[in-house]
Formats: structure tokens, sequence, C-alpha cells
């Protein structure tokens, strides 16, 4: 059952907002009680706190200080990203789990990128929903890294081969689903169903509220979190405005502003969610107290210097997602 205690700002701010728009009692009571029985009736539950806490705090991370130390992209600075080759390396440089994107090609087949188009990472072009998966297979996933010469052939993989990979080295799965709904929860469902290790060893992640909703409805049995960074329809990955326009800057604001609210005060809440991954500059003590009121945990990204971890380990004792488990580097957003 919703706690209203937990939850009293967010039924208020509702009552408020809606009473100045209706300037009626009437209304804003029947359409508080309204989102309370919606709340109610279609929210998930978290799942156990116990397989929760075998995910995001694995015993095996004891060395560590019992946080996740989680290869961004499979450790895109130290192996070409979402490859099997990015994956063996951050086991083989001390990584405890790897954050995967998943994507689909045009005839279905459920593979790893992070970019709608195969430009930036491949030695070929175009969008994924261009492509199929047997011309998929012919390019070069090394072919724009720094370290191109040493992974030279490395192939884009499929999300089968990539789950077999980290069940068999031990490693904690992030999958960071970027959208795709329907396509990333039925795929997912029958990952999960196939190897049932992954319900205490992998979590599933997105910006986008829907897919995670989706996911608890495919599978409620699946450990979720949502990924936020405030200030994200304004401002780009490094803080820079996003659009030039001053009047567009401060309706994206204002849009913000909302969007932060619902994450933190009902979203969370309706998905069922056990972690909130949150952009590295947004996370103190007090935060990381906030939710751990609520019974999630945080995970901060992009963590990339050696400072940054040590802050995060001995001080917030916070899991992150680095780039690099080997040297300081920029951040990929």
């Amino acid at each position: 059952m919703l706690q209203l205690g937990d939850e009293i700002a967010l039924f208020s701010v509702v009552f408020v907002v809606v009473l100045l728009g209706t300037r009626s009692p009437i209304w804003s009571t029947a359409l508080t009680a309204c989102l309370y029985a919606f709340l109610i009736m279609f929210r998930f539950p978290q799942v156990p706190t116990s397989q929760a806490r075998q995910v995001l705090r694995p015993a095996k991370n004891a060395a560590s200080g019992g946080v996740s130390l989680v290869a961004h992209r499979g450790g895109g600075h130290d192996a070409p990203e979402n490859t099997m080759a990015a994956i063996r390396e951050a086991h083989k440089n001390g990584a405890t789990g790897v954050e995967l994107d998943l994507e689909f090609t045009s005839d279905g087949v459920p593979i790893l990128m992070h970019d709608e188009t195969v430009d930036r990472t491949t030695n070929g072009s175009g969008p994924l929903t261009q492509l199929s998966f047997s011309e998929l297979s012919k390019l070069d996933a090394a072919a724009k890294h720094r370290l191109s010469d040493k992974f030279q052939g490395e192939k884009v993989p499929t999300l089968q081969e990539a789950v077999e990979e980290c069940i068999k080295l031990q490693l904690t799965i992030y999958f960071d689903v970027k959208g795709h709904p329907d396509e990333a929860a039925a795929a997912l469902k029958e990952m999960y169903q196939k190897h049932p290790v992954l319900y205490n060893t992998s979590i599933v992640c997105s910006f986008e509220p829907k897919v995670i909703y989706r996911m608890r409805q495919a599978d409620p049995e699946v450990v979720t979190a949502l990924t936020h960074r405030p200030w994200s329809l304004c401002r780009l990955g490094d803080g820079t405005p996003r659009f030039s326009s001053l009047w567009k800057h401060h309706w994206m604001q204002a849009l913000d502003v909302i969007v932060d609210w619902a994450h933190h005060h009902l979203l969370w809440n309706l998905c069922g969610v056990s972690a909130f991954l949150v952009q590295k500059n947004f996370i103190s003590p007090d935060y990381v107290q906030y939710w751990a009121q609520r019974g999630v945990e945080v995970v901060g990204w992009t963590v990339n210097t050696a400072e940054e971890k040590q802050y995060y380990q001995e001080i917030l004792n916070v899991s992150y997602i680095t780039d690099s488990l080997l040297e300081d580097c920029d951040p990929h957003y």
C-alpha cells in the first residue's frame, strides 16, 4: 500500500495546482484522490530487498568496500564500447559489473549499441533501422576506437552472446535500454527465462519510465532502475545550453523542473524501482540518504577520476559507473 506520509508532497502539489487552475476544492479533492487511486491500482512494488541487494551490492564486491564498479558501455575507454572485448577487458581490469546498451537491427535482432546509427563506433554508416544483422556483422566495431589496432576486427555482439559471456565471467549486468519498450521487454524477458541467474545478477535501466514500466509488466521479478540527469532537456551532458534560443532554453528549463519532480515523487514509485542512476554532479550524502529512506540505491555515472572514485567508495559508499578501470579519462555522455 502506498504510504501517504512519504508522498504528502506529491498529493499536496497536485491539490494546490488543480485548485489554482479550477478554483474548485471539490475538483481538487477528486483529482488528487484519483491520482492516489491510480497509484494504488497500477504501481509495481519493489522487488524484495534481499534480491535487489544481491544485484546492487553482491558479496563479491567486498574488495571494493561493498560498492559495485561498473564499466560504462563495457568500459569504452579501455576497449571498443559494447563489444565482447570490452566485457573481457572490464573483467580483467577489476570491474564487478558492466553497463551494456540494448538496441535492435532492422530485422529485430537484439544487439549491443549505444547510438541509433553505426557511424560513431564502426567503419560503417547509417541507422540501425536500415541495417540487418548480417550487414552489421560485417562491420568493425573497433574502427573508431583509440586502441583500434589492438582490437581490430571486433564485431558488434548480440545480446545473447554478451549475456552468456557476462554470466561466464560472473559480472553483474546493467542493461541500459534506450527505447523500443515492447521489443526490449520481450527480448529481456526471454533472456531472463533462458538464464534465471540474471534475476540475481542484473538490472534493467532506462531514462524512459515507459521502458521500465513495460519491463515490470513483462516480468515483475526483474530488478529495475530509472536513469536521470537533471536539466537534461535544456543542457547537454557537459552543461552547455542545448538551445541558442533564449525562450526555448527557459521553456525547457521549466519542463526539466517538472520532469525532475516527477522522477523524485511519482515515477520511481509507479515503476517500483530498486535503484536510481544519477549523473555524478548531483549526488551528495543528503541525496543518498533521501533515496535510502525509500529503499532505493543510488548509482553514480560517469565517475572517471581517481579522486572521484575514492570519494564514491570511501565517503558516499555508493556504486558507480566508469568509462575506465585503469586511468582518468573524459566522460562519455
